[in-house]
């Protein structure tokens, strides 16, 4: 992964914060590479919850979210992409292996 992307996942998690409070949607999808992806090959979760706080795990490099009764993690170590498709949505994908992936997709619905 490129250092700009590095960058912007940086730039993310330190101004997390400001969606503290926020209806938070996670939408997780599992899928084995083959030719090309197809959303309908990929195995999907959805999880939706009001962001209470964020961090960074040092031990695992695990980038955390938290909710009440609710906790997710991003792999630093395994991140091969990330980007922000939309106004307050964000979207990592992680390798896991060989050919799984775990792509998420995180959509913040804003007070603003």
């Amino acid at each position: 992964m490129g250092t700009d992307t590095n960058s912007k996942i940086l730039d993310f998690f330190q101004t997390i914060d400001k969606y503290y409070g926020c209806k938070t949607e996670i939408t997780e999808g599992l899928y084995s590479l083959s030719e090309d992806f197809q959303a309908s090959n990929t195995t999907w979760n959805l999880s939706e919850f009001v962001l209470i706080r964020s961090a960074f795990r040092k031990n695992g490099e695990r980038l955390m979210m938290e909710g009440e009764k609710m906790y997710y993690e991003i792999a630093a170590g395994t991140l091969v992409d990330f980007k922000q498709p939309a106004r307050n949505t964000y979207e990592f994908v992680e390798l896991y292996g060989i050919s799984v992936y775990r792509i998420t997709k995180v959509k913040f619905h804003s007070k603003y």
